[in-house]
């Protein structure tokens, strides 16, 4: 799942990323409110959630809130201030943010509201649609759950395989169960999966999904996650029978 945070606050930024990122999640932080509306804006990321500081050098977290629901994005919002007068939590809701949070919080606080609005929103398309959402992402024979950060892997015959995920490969697997049946190009992958300004090496997302697959079982990995040869890679979950529930 990739977020975007903004928050000026060096040291508060660093501490929410670093949660975040224990949590699988990743991270674009800004510092800056006009620098992140500029990236939102050119659509090259797709977000599942936004975590915006009311107060910011430029735009303010309320302006980006204004900004995204008068495009009709409905990005989910967690609104971070110190403001906590009834007023004030008014303007932020009526502004389009999902939920409100006052300084100083508790990180388990945060992520516990992270989790009810991803519960509220599902991706469709290149907006987000609301609705209750499961704590689990499945797709055929594969389903993720977002809580332990475990696949649970169904065979035809009723067996069951649990997997236990690094969180580099929860992501990528996220990502393709997201878009089953579609190519999906390295570069894709890479501005998904790794955040602003990171430089992975030429052969990361290879190596990626060689782990990813081993993880799989080597036996039918490749009918799982195949290999376009120039173009990506594309996720077949459609080869195997889905096991009842």
């Amino acid at each position: 799942m990739r977020l975007i945070l903004v928050e000026d606050e060096a040291d508060l930024g660093a501490a929410i990323k670093e949660v975040l990122s224990h949590e699988a999640y990743v991270v674009d932080w800004f510092l800056d409110g006009t620098q992140a509306w500029q990236y939102l804006e050119t659509g090259w990321t797709e977000y599942t959630l936004g975590i915006f500081d009311w107060m910011l050098p430029g735009i303010s977290g309320i302006e980006l809130c204004r900004w995204l629901r008068s495009r009709q994005l409905i990005l989910p919002v967690l609104m971070l201030t110190a403001k906590d007068r009834m007023e004030e939590k008014i303007i932020g809701l009526d502004s389009g943010a999902d939920d409100y949070l006052v300084k100083p919080f508790d990180m388990a606080e945060l992520l516990a509201r992270l989790r009810a609005l991803q519960r509220r929103a599902s991706y469709v398309g290149t907006t987000f649609t609301p609705q209750i959402q499961p704590r689990r992402l499945q797709v055929g024979c594969l389903t993720l759950n977002y809580i332990t950060h475990e696949l649970t892997r169904h065979y035809p015959n009723g067996e069951k395989q649990l997997l236990s995920l690094t969180a580099k490969e929860f992501q990528l697997l996220e990502y393709f169960m997201r878009h089953p049946h579609q190519i999906i190009s390295r570069d894709q992958i890479i501005n998904q999966l790794w955040e602003i300004g990171a430089e992975p090496c030429s052969n990361v997302v290879a190596a990626q999904i060689r782990l990813l697959r081993r993880k799989l079982g080597e036996e039918d990995s490749e009918s799982l996650i195949e290999t376009i040869y120039g173009v990506g890679y594309r996720l077949n979950i459609h080869t195997e029978k889905q096991a009842a529930l």
